[in-house]
This record gives structure tokens, C-alpha cells and sequence, in this order.
């Protein structure tokens, strides 16, 4: 058996800002220390923070007056914002920056006064923090029928913006709908699907026509990494979402010579090497790992952060 690896896989720029926030808060302030949804969408990062002591709220009322809360790397809304600050809560705001991106749009165009079609899945964190910047002028957007369902007049003027961990091929369908039928719907003025993701989509679409099955890495509420599932998938190659090596089903294997191997932004690399050494303990497997692309992005830890450790230091 032959093992592709995927390059790039795994953490991005945004995941390893937010998880390093989370450690360093742990580190500096310790617990109580809560954190607003998940940091990011993976099972084993969130297990890891909880064996720490870290609690993970979906309300920031079930934060106790006067406690610190961690934003998650997904952005939240202004009445996130306003209810914490309500409580009294200290907070860290560990938003990816390319997510505060599209939420700077978001503000800009409604009060430009345009429409905004928000172009991702409804029951996303990222989606639900975007749309609570402007809901009076936002219409969320899942699919060519939804747009087909629209009944703006020809002359509103619009702008669509999208989730930033989309597929890039499923954003592009709805984009092109929403062009045939408003011909005079805005673009952003950069595209919002972030670099990680179309980097990670990229590699998967290179590689897995070279392969006989696909494995993906990733948690299954992570929508970038079911999108790397879905790419392979329309590429010909089968392709498996799996938490880490513990779900291997070695009966997909059968008749299977190659293997591309790769992981969603939010999964970590540890998890990535228990798949590679399970399949090449079984199978004696040889390793190819292919360089697509060379990110070489990071991101400043948040400002609130920045400023308790130089408190801290200074002390």
C-alpha cells in the first residue's frame, strides 16, 4: 500500500491562534476559564481543554458574573457581545480573523443600505454570528433553490458574502444562481472562503484521482472537513470522515493500493500520525507526502490576551 499525505492538512492559521489563546489563558489565569461554543470543531481539542478544566457554554448566561469567556474561532454576534457584557464578563475574543472579515462586510453593506445574501448552512456558528450583525438586511442562502425562492425586485441593491469554510465548488453554484438572478448582486471585494480552505480543498482535488480511497480526518461537525469528504468524493475516489485512527474500518481497505490521507483545519497532527502509523503497522505501507502548497500564515494572539500577559509580566 501506498499512503498519500496531504500538504497542507490540519491546523490552520485561525485554529492554532484560537487553540493557543485557550492554553495560554489556562496557563496564565488557570480556571474557572469558559469558553463560548467550541473553540474550534474537533472532539479531541475540546476533550483535551475540558480534561484541563475549561468549560464550553452555548449561552454566555450560563457564565457565572464577573468570569472570563473565550470567543470561539467562529465569531459570535453583537448580542453575544452585549449579553456578556451585560454579566459583567471578561472577554477574550479569539474570532479568526478572516470570520471578522466578512463580519466588517457584513456592517459596511447594511449600512451602505444593501441586501446581503449570506451564502453557507443556517445551523453554522460562523453563519449565526455573521447574520446577527445586520439580521434586518441579511437573507441566508443554502442552496440554487433558495435563491430561485427569493423575491427581491430587480433594483434592490445587493451584495452576497459566504461562510468562509465552504467547498468551493457548492459556494460557486449558489454564486452563479444568485448571478442569473440578480445579474447586479456585488462581490465582496475579496473572496471570503478563507486561504486554509481552499488550500486543503485544492490538495484534496489533486490528489485523490491518484487514489483508491480517501481519509479525512476531522470531526463530523467540522463543515471543512466534510467538504474535503465531499471533494473526493465528486472526484471518483470514495472517501471516509474519521475522528482519528480508533474508527478505522479496515474492510474499506480491501483491494485499496492508495490511500490519501488528510485533515480538516481544526484536527491536530497527532491525530493525523495515529492514522498514518495504523496503516502502515497493518499494511507495511509506504509514505509519499506531495508539497501542494507552502501557507507559512499565522496570527497574532487577541488583544485582550496580549494586554492581561503584559499585565502579568509586569506585576
Amino acid at each position: 500500500m501506498k499512503i498519500l499525505l496531504a500538504n497542507p492538512r490540519g491546523f490552520c492559521a485561525g485554529v492554532d491562534m484560537a487553540i493557543d489563546t485557550v492554553q495560554e489563558l489556562v496557563d496564565l489565569i488557570g480556571t474557572p476559564l469558559y469558553v463560548y461554543h467550541e473553540i474550534v470543531h474537533n472532539r479531541h481539542v475540546v476533550e483535551r481543554f475540558v480534561r484541563q478544566g475549561v468549560t464550553f457554554v452555548e449561552d454566555v448566561n450560563e457564565v457565572p458574573p464577573g468570569n472570563t469567556v473565550v470567543f470561539s474561532a467562529h465569531g459570535v454576534s453583537p448580542q453575544v457581545r452585549a449579553d456578556a457584557e451585560a454579566r459583567d464578563l471578561r472577554m477574550i475574543d479569539a474570532t479568526c480573523p478572516l470570520v471578522t472579515k466578512v463580519h466588517v462586510e457584513a456592517r459596511r453593506y447594511a449600512r451602505m443600505g444593501k441586501q446581503i445574501l449570506l451564502v453557507g448552512h443556517a445551523d453554522h456558528q460562523e453563519i449565526k454570528g455573521t447574520f446577527g450583525e445586520a439580521p434586518e438586511r441579511m437573507t441566508i442562502v443554502e442552496s440554487p433553490e433558495d435563491v430561485e425562492e427569493l423575491d427581491f425586485s430587480p433594483n434592490t441593491p445587493m451584495v452576497y458574502l459566504t461562510q468562509t469554510t465552504l467547498s468551493i465548488d457548492d459556494a460557486n453554484v449558489i454564486i452563479d444562481a444568485i448571478k442569473r438572478k440578480y445579474p447586479h448582486c456585488m462581490a465582496p471585494p475579496k473572496e471570503d472562503i478563507c486561504y486554509a480552505t481552499t488550500n486543503r480543498q485544492h490538495a484534496v482535488r489533486d490528489l485523490a484521482p491518484r487514489a483508491d480511497l480517501t481519509i479525512v480526518i476531522g470531526s463530523r461537525n467540522s463543515s471543512n472537513s466534510v467538504r474535503l469528504t465531499e471533494i473526493s468524493e465528486h472526484s471518483g475516489t470514495p472517501a471516509r470522515l474519521v475522528d482519528d485512527a480508533t474508527e478505522l474500518d479496515y474492510g474499506w481497505f480491501e483491494g485499496v493500493e492508495t490511500v490519501l490521507v488528510t485533515a480538516g483545519a481544526s484536527a491536530p497532527e497527532d491525530l493525523v500520525n495515529g492514522v498514518i502509523r495504523a496503516l502502515r503497522i497493518r499494511y507495511d505501507a509506504d509514505l509519499e507526502e506531495p508539497v501542494t502548497v507552502d501557507e507559512g500564515m499565522n496570527f497574532a494572539l487577541p488583544v485582550q490576551l496580549r494586554i492581561l500577559k503584559n499585565e502579568a509580566s509586569s506585576a
